[in-house]
């Protein structure tokens, strides 16, 4: 096990573990319950943290981590091709089925 990433917040950590997930990377959440501590231990002790299960993930993984950290907030939002559920413009998977909106990003861009 290696740890990929510290979260700024639960839902962010979430976020990463479903794109992992997508690309078959396994790996776990920790100190998901840690918030509860700040006080009695440092803040940077509590962020939540993403590990991958296998050390030969690490760099596709942290290709993943790469591409979510440079992608731009757009303003507006997409519908998902499956459940046709409404999400933020910017969501790679749909907030309710966990469906890939990557065919409606590249409809939206004209490629």
């Amino acid at each position: 096990m290696k740890k990929l990433y510290s979260a700024s917040n639960l839902i962010e950590a979430q976020m990463i573990l479903c794109l992992l997930e997508h690309a078959y990377i396994p790996a776990k959440l920790f100190n998901t319950h840690a918030q509860g501590g700040v006080g009695e231990i440092p803040f940077t002790h509590a962020y939540p943290e993403v590990w991958i299960m296998q050390d030969d993930d690490f760099k596709k993984a942290r290709s993943i981590i790469d591409a979510y950290e440079s992608t731009s907030v757009e303003e507006g939002y997409v519908y998902c091709p499956v459940c046709r559920e409404q999400n933020p413009r910017n969501f790679q998977l749909c907030w309710q089925c966990g469906e890939g909106l990557e065919i409606v990003h590249l409809q939206l861009n004209g490629t």
